[in-house]
């Protein structure tokens, strides 16, 4: 069992667009991917334009590839070092932590996840 940020069983991110390093839906990780695709996101327009700028167009349609290209609200399985670089330039897309894989925690803190979360961690009532 794969586990979240939160501790939690890693949940689904998205499987319309299907994502994942293994086309799972889940960001889950592995030895093989080398580009650690384990950060669930929502991408915005401005994310989009930020990561064409440097050099990863998330965009374009890649047919080639089954990709058909990124549109603002969808949800993506991005590299933690990617989001990182974002956070770093003030433009990291908003993150669902129950999709997010633990190993994120070895690029960014918990709490800079936190700051970004569309789905705060879920307390208990007494």
């Amino acid at each position: 069992m794969a586990t979240n940020v939160l501790g939690g069983e890693l949940q689904p991110c998205s499987f319309d667009p299907l994502t994942g390093f293994y086309r799972d839906g889940c960001c889950n990780t592995g030895a093989e991917d080398l580009g650690v695709h384990t950060v669930c996101v929502e991408v915005t327009d401005q994310f989009l334009d930020f990561s064409a700028r440097v050099g990863n167009d998330l965009s374009t349609p890649r047919p080639e590839l089954g990709f058909s290209g990124l549109r603002a609200g969808d949800q993506w399985c991005l590299c933690a070092a990617r989001w990182k670089e974002a956070y770093d330039a003030g433009m990291a897309p908003k993150v669902r932590l129950e999709s997010t894989h633990r190993s994120t925690l070895e690029w960014v803190s918990l709490d800079e996840l936190k700051a970004f979360a569309i789905d705060p961690p879920r307390t208990s009532s007494a």
